[in-house]
């Protein structure tokens, strides 16, 4: 089954989870635990791999949630890419930098439209030493 080009990235549907995307950045610098759970699908099946942790499960992940103090730094997002594929699913991708560390992160959430609203099943965040690239 081939992917409709003409529901490739619907306006209205980047435009909603880009500004769903960046409440979650919010809630995550706040560390707004029940704001967080709550961008996720209630659902054993959610994933989250974390930079040196994995959720998997609701339950795991509202447990993970409640024993991360507040971060003690701050978060630049950089090259903010949503691919939206029709009107209920679309996937958020992200380079960051960290104020406390040189490592460089990579972030991916995969979201869903529900009955009750758009929701992450899956998520992926790492840091890794990442060498300037060089000129082809």
């Amino acid at each position: 089954m081939s992917q409709d080009p003409s529901q490739i990235n619907l306006h209205d549907v980047v435009q909603e989870i880009t500004k769903i995307f960046l409440d979650y950045e919010s809630a995550l610098m706040r560390n707004d635990v029940e704001a967080l759970n709550a961008f996720f699908w209630r659902h054993q099946a959610v994933t989250r791999y974390g930079i040196n942790d994995k959720q998997l499960g609701h339950d795991a992940l509202v447990a993970y949630r409640a024993s991360v103090p507040a971060p003690d730094f701050m978060r630049t997002l950089h090259d903010v890419r949503i691919t939206a594929f029709g009107p209920d699913m679309a996937v958020a991708m992200c380079e960051f930098k960290r104020s406390d560390t040189d490592l460089h992160g990579f972030q991916t959430q995969t979201w869903v439209r529900m009955p009750e609203g758009w929701r992450i099943v899956s998520a992926h965040v790492s840091m890794v030493p990442l060498k300037p690239s060089t000129p082809s």
